[in-house]
């Protein structure tokens, strides 16, 4: 395993490729400097076994291009360690992979087409907690989940804590990380770990899930009971 140096305020991505080639391209994309207002990224090769086993690692690049097991690969990255957040390279033109790769884990999905810039603002896009995918697609994938019957039940929901509360509040009224931070005066990685902690609670895996969990299962505070709105939603995951 590899990794470059890092330093007091980076990212450290994973990077899984079977290809040397595909995984000096990955690299490179790293090279590039960073903007005003993004992070340092750090890229860090390895095989999955020990990708997973880095607890502080939070982002997975998994090219579907060069390995033919790199999507049971991210059913595996699911199952074992469901805090990473993945960004797929593969395939153009298959909706149908697009969509699966998104319900095994996926935050981000680029054609092999994609250029470095390109992936480097998918990425920026999935670290500040949003999805990167083709238009059309998410708003099938977020019709779908708006069309999930309610869930009727009895037994009492998960309990949040009042902090929780205060972030699911801003999470449904389609703020973003940066700004949910801003606004309860606490660290972007504390809403992570929030957001985080009320996935685990509702059985969701991305934020469109938790934020329908939350709906139907009656975890919405007092005023936000009407279900959001689908083209507000839309704009909040888009590219």
């Amino acid at each position: 395993m590899t990794e470059k140096s890092q330093g007091p305020e980076t990212i450290r991505i994973g990077l899984l490729a079977a290809e040397p080639i595909r995984v000096a391209g990955l690299v490179s994309i790293f090279d590039l400097p960073a903007q005003r207002g993004q992070a340092k990224l750090v890229p860090v090769v390895g095989s999955l076994e020990e990708l997973i086993r880095i607890g502080s690692l939070g982002y997975l690049v998994v090219d579907l291009h060069s390995s033919s097991g790199a999507f049971e690969d991210l059913e595996t990255l699911r199952v074992k360690r469901p805090d990473i957040r993945s960004i797929v390279i593969g395939p153009e033109g298959d909706d149908e992979l697009v969509m699966n790769s998104i319900v095994a884990g996926a935050r981000a999905y680029l054609g092999l087409n994609a250029g470095p810039e390109a992936i480097r603002s998918a990425i920026d896009v999935v670290t500040s907690g949003s999805i990167w995918a083709p238009r059309r697609l998410l708003s099938r994938l977020i019709d779908r989940l708006l069309n999930v019957p309610k869930v009727t039940s009895s037994g009492a929901g998960p309990q949040l804590t009042q902090r929780e509360q205060e972030v699911l509040e801003l999470l449904l009224k389609a703020h973003s990380t940066r700004e949910i931070a801003a606004r309860l005066g606490i660290e972007q990685r504390t809403v992570r770990a929030y957001i985080g902690r009320l996935m685990k609670k509702t059985g969701a895996d991305n934020r469109i899930k938790l934020s329908m969990s939350a709906l139907n299962r009656s975890l919405v505070p007092s005023g936000l009971e009407s279900k959001p709105d689908p083209k507000e939603l839309r704009e909040k995951v888009t590219i």
